[in-house]
């Protein structure tokens, strides 16, 4: 078949086969040397599985009619052939539409050929063995079915003679996957007395058990075949014959849907569904920033398997007042985000026996002076994008042990793939729909059947995040969240048509979605309004420096549209401590203030300043010192300073060997108000510093696929496949006058003129057991040779040894650029 594919590639002009190559980007990683190499790499597992997976579910029953109606001579089919089976249900779809499903599998190659003589490329059946969710046919599985199967009306009679027990078993299996796994015993004649009789649990994808299977064996309707494990007996198969007449009301295909199905859920109004996913986005923003203080405040330390502890995703989401899944996903993207990294601890080995701690980075500070939008919108785009599934956090892995937030355990590089497939589907609909989550994940299972199957899970939790990050607004994509995909797809597409990022970006300042967010949201505020019992309440969302000077000088008490904060004698005294003066404090409340400043906030700010800085704080270790004997002599007979082991060394002097840093601390807590001097006995008022982390890159970088191959515009593959054409041409004038390659060069292998040739002295050393040199290219595209004895060869792999190291390799054939045997 592959010379019957590679006449097919080489007979289309330059621009069908640019076409393919786009369609099927992973055909030219790396370049294939000839035409031959391109129709093998067309063949082989790995390519054709991808290429099924982007097809929906309406196009692959389409490709199966086109196996269902294969001659056996000679394999072919004819759009006339699966025409007739795609219509012959009683609700035939449009024959237009079953030309374009045609004509779409022929643009990716897994069609091919005249209307009169189409063929599949090898590797479909190994991939897909039951087309349609049938089985084989009855030759191929029991002589004696299939001589039931070839007398049409004993098979009618032997189906309407089938229990209702046994016929509910066949109805499973003919809606597919026609096996089903037995348990031990279940085939064997039952004892008397036994419940054998009653009708299985489950048999399609579980067990069968009691005398229903046996009947349906017995009768040749079902056919035992190799196979089971787990205390099962083996398998039981439904043969294509029978599978087709229980089909006969809804045709051999099943159910033919052209069309994705419907969403019936009520549609939102869009400015409500924008308005609920805006308020949800300045939730988000407040609480990242609550756990990142609070991790500044109290660094969790990291385990030595990695990720953080139960205990401290607990203690976080108490700080925060978020559940613990919530706490999860927020500190996951805040890490994808780069807003949090680890650094070592100081000293010895912290809980746990950890010797490193997540806290915020230095660019924490840097996303915190932004806008609540701009500091959604690099939030959101790292969930995009990153390789986390949050939803494992909390579940056991293989070796059952929990799955922490941040270990490695929770790294699933199809993550991103999901979050684009679900948010997809929201977006191609109207705008402001709501559907449910079945009607999701139905949209889902018609769109991409082979990718939903078995992650229904995984989609689930990308709306459930996707509410929580408020990309979602009462069920509905936001339109802010509609622009954010697609600038990330439109981003996608620019990256691969200019991978070296040499073209610079032609949009200038904030993206569209951040410019949509921020005209939902609130405008921010640049002032407050005191109240008489010294609450502040700012009315709306607070500008960065409006922010800044709120978290020194008062203790915040709810948030929300409008936040309160509340000033007392600590939070004056930390505001001291930074470095402002009464006076810095009093003109602060003026300016910022709408309402006018109650005469007891004057008077709190005058007393605590009139108290701060009575104590002085140097270094002898540390000294103290003060004007105020008594004061000191208070504080020498404190017991709770007994820790610092003062002494007095006159009547206004006290020292300490430990450091001037300690000594402030515990003379705060004990609750005097010291400041600390300079050499010139000058006060030395600044605001403490925060550790962080070293900056980390975001991995909103990244494409929504990592595992996805990058797209190469058209123009670039016209160039691939000149170059294809040229080594094609160099190959077949090779091959009129061939040239015996042998030995080898200090350099490695001398390449063979052509994938075919060698794959040719691949077979000889595989026959002769003889060594050969094989060069190849590997993952990173980079070329390497290898002296090794060939295993064997088949199923688009070489398996060969390398007997310096003893090691057995496995070389992808499309992959292997050069065969030289060894002499």
């Amino acid at each position: 078949m592959s010379t019957s594919l590679a006449d097919h590639l080489r007979a289309l002009p330059d621009e069908s086969l640019a076409a393919l190559l786009q369609a099927r980007p992973d055909l030219v990683v790396p370049v294939p040397t000839d035409v031959a190499a391109l129709a093998i790499r067309a063949q082989s597992r790995v390519s054709v599985s991808r290429a099924l997976d982007g097809l929906d579910q309406f196009t692959l029953l389409i490709m199966d009619a086109a196996r269902l109606t294969r001659d056996p001579a000679d394999g072919t089919t004819s759009v006339d052939g699966v025409l007739a089976m795609a219509t012959a249900g009683p609700h035939p779809p449009a024959p237009a539409a079953v030309r374009a499903a045609v004509d779409r599998l022929r643009a990716l190659l897994l069609l091919y050929g005249p209307d009169h003589q189409l063929r599949l490329v090898g590797g479909v059946d190994e991939i897909s063995p039951y087309p349609a969710g049938l089985g084989r046919p009855a030759t191929e599985l029991d002589p004696r079915t299939a001589a039931l199967c070839a007398d049409p009306a004993k098979l009618r009679r032997t189906l309407l003679s089938a229990p209702p027990s046994a016929r509910a078993i066949l109805d499973r299996l003919a809606a597919g996957p026609p096996v089903g796994s037995v348990p031990a015993g279940a085939l064997r004649a039952p004892a008397v007395g036994t419940d054998d009789d009653l009708p299985p649990d489950d048999t399609n994808g579980g067990t069968a058990t009691g005398s229903p299977v046996r009947w349906l064996v017995d009768h040749r309707l079902l056919v035992r075949v190799a196979g089971g494990k787990g205390g099962t007996a083996g398998m039981v198969e439904l043969p294509r014959e029978v599978g087709l007449l229980l089909r006969r009301d809804t045709g051999p295909l099943g159910p033919l849907r052209t069309s994705p199905p419907a969403v019936v859920s009520t549609p939102r109004e869009p400015k409500a569904a924008d308005s609920a996913g805006a308020g949800q986005t300045m939730e988000v923003v407040r609480h990242t920033e609550a756990l990142l203080e609070q991790l500044a405040a109290e660094p969790a330390p990291v385990l030595r398997s990695g990720g953080l502890g139960v205990r401290d995703l607990r203690r976080l989401a108490r700080a925060t007042g978020l559940d613990e899944q919530a706490a999860a996903l927020l500190l996951e993207v805040a890490y994808a985000t780069g807003l949090t990294g680890e650094v070592e601890l100081p000293g010895s080995a912290g809980r746990y026996g950890a010797d490193q701690q997540v806290m915020p980075t230095a660019g924490y500070e840097m996303w915190r002076a932004g806008s609540l939008a701009q500091r959604w919108e690099q939030v959101a785009r790292a969930w995009l994008t990153m390789t986390r599934q949050v939803g494992l956090v909390g579940q056991r892995d293989d070796r059952d042990r929990p799955i922490t937030v941040l270990s490695a355990e929770a790294e699933r590089a199809g993550a991103p793939a999901a979050r684009r497939a679900v948010l997809g589907v929201l977006a191609d609909l109207e705008p402001a729909s709501a559907p449910t989550i079945d009607e999701v994940l139905a949209l889902l299972d018609w769109r991409a059947p082979r990718r939903s199957r078995g992650r229904e899970a995984a989609h689930r939790e990308v709306l459930a995040e996707a509410a929580t990050l408020g990309v979602t607004g009462l069920g509905a994509l936001t339109s802010y969240g509609r622009l954010l995909l697609a600038e990330a797809t439109a981003s996608e597409d620019r990256d691969a048509d200019d991978p070296l990022g040499l073209r610079a970006d032609a949009e200038d300042g904030a993206g569209t979605a951040v410019r949509a967010l921020d005209a939902l949201l609130p405008a921010p505020v640049d002032h407050f309004l005191v109240q008489a019992d010294l609450t502040v309440v700012v009315p709306g969302p607070p500008e960065p420096a409006l922010a800044a000077e709120l978290e020194v000088i008062a203790e915040p008490e709810s948030a929300g549209g409008a936040s309160v904060h509340r000033i007392t004698t600590a939070s004056v005294r930390r505001a001291l401590d930074a470095g402002y003066s009464a006076d810095d404090l009093h003109d602060l409340f003026r300016r910022r203030s709408r309402t006018p400043v109650p005469q007891g906030l004057t008077y709190l700010v005058d007393d605590v300043a009139r108290k701060h800085g009575g104590l002085r704080v140097g270094s002898a270790g540390a000294y103290l010192r003060s004007d105020d004997e008594a004061l000191l002599a208070e504080v020498l007979a404190d017991r709770r300073v007994e820790a610092l082991a003062l002494r007095r060394l006159a009547p206004t002097v006290l020292v300490t060997p430990y450091q001037a840093g300690r000594m402030l601390a515990l003379l705060r807590e004990a609750g005097y108000a010291p400041v600390a001097e300079d050499a010139t006995g000058s006060a030395v008022l600044t605001r403490p510093k925060a550790r962080r982390a070293p900056a980390r890159v975001s991995v909103a970088t990244r494409a929504l696929d990592p595992l996805a191959t990058p797209r190469l515009p058209l123009p670039r593959l016209l160039g691939v496949v000149e170059q294809i054409r040229r080594g094609d041409a160099a190959a077949r004038a090779a091959r009129r006058a061939p040239a015996a390659v042998r030995g080898r060069t200090p350099a490695g292998p001398t390449p063979v003129t052509g994938h075919s040739e060698a794959l040719a002295v691949l077979q000889q050393a595989v026959r002769d057991k003889a060594l050969v040199w094989v060069g190849y290219v590997d993952a990173h595209g980079a070329t390497a040779s290898r002296l090794v004895r060939p295993v064997s060869l088949g199923a688009g792999y070489l398996r060969a040894e390398d007997e310096r190291t003893e090691m057995l390799h496995t070389f992808a054939l499309h992959r292997i650029t050069a065969a030289v045997l060894e002499r």
